[in-house]
């Protein structure tokens, strides 16, 4: 078990909902999302990362476990849990999940306690497309979409889908345009059940320039994590010279240019 005895701890409340938010560091913020099960070693691994790099770190608990290493059974429980949940909407192809309102006051929040240029958001597996919505706010300078996995591809189109609304996608393309904006992507080319090919050719057509992938080859990913999904967690094998070390490595040097 990892605890997060080196976190801080608070309750933040927005929009009538109120969850626990673990916070570590210095420096700009930086809004890291957990994936499924839920804050796991893999995640808190990452997280301090970011914080070793000189960020202040927000991670909401959003759902699932605290501190546990991840296991597939986990995964799939949490994931039939959200299938129900009114704050995620997994299938949604022209929208977004409705808890990303309480992530954009979240990022408000953490703009306005720590200061800086502005704000970073790091989004994985269900919460992936969660960091391009959170950029209809001025003060998102840096989304990160780690292998961004709604809506669940169970169609080409629902494949190809970005979980976002039109309006989301009209104000990136501006802020590409007008601000320098820029969106990273990551995720593993052997990804066929969540986040496949089709979803980052239509981040490339919708965000041209302003969009940069990193695909890592599935083979690169640990041994354990088969299939190949989550670059930064359960598929990451922390070695120089590895392929997801260096993905990790490229997002932790795109929140520096983007925040410092």
């Amino acid at each position: 078990m990892d605890r997060l005895d080196d976190f801080e701890t608070f309750r933040f409340l927005h929009g009538g909902s109120e969850r626990t938010v673990y916070r570590k560091g210095k420096g700009p913020a930086v809004v890291v999302m957990h994936e499924v099960p839920g804050i796991s070693i893999e995640v808190a691994r990452f997280a301090r990362k970011v914080v070793d790099r000189g960020f202040t770190v927000f991670m909401p608990h959003l759902f699932g476990p605290v501190g546990k290493k991840t296991t597939e059974a986990d995964r799939l429980a949490q994931l039939a849990r959200l299938c129900i949940s009114r704050e995620f909407h997994v299938l949604s192809e022209n929208g977004s999940s409705p808890v990303v309102d309480w992530l954009r006051g979240l990022a408000a929040h953490a703009f306005k306690e720590v200061g800086g240029p502005g704000v970073g958001a790091v989004g994985m597996c269900v919460t992936g497309n969660f960091a391009l919505s959170m950029t209809l706010d001025p003060w998102v300078l840096a989304p990160v979409m780690a292998h961004p996995s709604f809506p669940l591809p169970l169609t080409r189109a629902k494949a190809a889908a970005v979980h976002v609304t039109p309006e989301t996608l009209v104000n990136a393309r501006r802020r590409i345009g007008d601000e320098g904006l820029k969106v990273l992507g990551v995720r593993f080319t052997g990804d066929v059940l969540f986040c496949r090919a089709a979803r980052f050719e239509t981040l490339r057509r919708e965000l041209g320039d302003g969009f940069e992938a990193i695909e890592v080859p599935g083979s690169s990913a640990a041994p354990h994590a088969e299939p190949p999904h989550s670059v930064l967690t359960i598929g990451l094998l922390d070695c120089k010279g590895e392929p997801t070390r260096a993905a990790v490595d490229r997002v932790l040097d795109f929140l520096a240019e983007r925040l410092n």
